[in-house]
């Protein structure tokens, strides 16, 4: 025979009252999250991985840490979508270029490449499956996690609606990102989107390889890297009928480049 316990009224309220302050604690945790960007942290070193992710939670933003890459593919297709992903190029198993071109084929998540320094070939490559930018080890936190906020940033919804562009068979809509060719909408990377997006809003104005790095990326560099002509080479393929006799993205030589509409 079960023995029951009977529970007195204030037993009730004082465990409704739990319930209560927990459902509250709950909803707070869920307003905190709110707004706050996810970082994927994918590296098979346990020290970079930490001190990345340290930085980058002193930044407000949460972080999610990935030892190799057939962890970050289960944990993007298992949980809450990233806002961007820290991809190390030298991973055990499926490796960081790989990753990124599934990636790619999936999501416009920006990606950001840590490569080792003098890997030119893993640079460009990675730059051409579509990460955003690369930082080469040995590498400061600091400097990443500043990658990181300009990108972020640069990826945030606009304040204010801001008007469309159109240039022949050229439309793009800042509020929407997106861009279409002949009503066709394309499918461009985070970085493609910026780069066109600062020439299409400046028509015909010539704007220098520092200019554009400085305005898309955030930072100038001090070396010819290929990010900016792997990035205009992208675009080309998309935007133009033939990339090699560009109708819309001309090259100013010895300067850099311009929007003709």
């Amino acid at each position: 025979m079960l023995k029951t316990e009977l529970r007195s009224p204030y037993e009730c309220l004082n465990t409704y009252e739990m319930q209560q302050r927990d459902l509250t604690r709950t909803k707070d945790l869920a307003r905190q999250h709110q707004g706050v960007s996810t970082v994927l942290v994918v590296d098979d070193e346990p020290n970079v991985r930490d001190v990345v992710a340290r930085y980058l939670r002193r930044d407000g933003h949460r972080t999610i840490e990935a030892a190799d890459g057939e962890e970050a593919r289960r944990i993007i297709e298992e949980e809450e979508p990233a806002s961007l992903i820290v991809l190390d190029v030298m991973l055990p198993g499926i490796d960081g270029l790989e990753l990124c071109r599934w990636i790619r084929d999936r999501s416009d998540t920006p990606v950001i490449l840590l490569t080792a320094l003098g890997e030119e070939t893993d640079r460009i490559v990675g730059l051409e499956l579509g990460a955003d930018d690369y930082v080469t080890k040995p590498f400061s936190p600091r400097e990443l996690a500043a990658r990181v906020r300009t990108i972020l940033r640069r990826s945030a919804p606009l304040a204010r609606a801001e008007a469309r562009y159109h240039a022949g068979s050229i439309e793009l809509d800042p509020s929407t990102r997106e861009v279409w060719r002949s009503g066709i909408l394309l499918k461009l990377t985070l970085k493609e989107f910026d780069l066109l997006h600062t020439l299409i809003s400046r028509p015909r104005r010539v704007l220098t390889r520092e200019e554009l790095m400085d305005t898309v990326w955030g930072y100038r560099s001090a070396l010819e890297t290929g990010t900016l002509t792997v990035h205009i080479r992208r675009l080309r393929e998309k935007l133009e009928d033939d990339p090699s006799r560009p109708r819309f993205l001309e090259t100013v030589w010895g300067v850099g480049y311009r929007f003709v509409p």
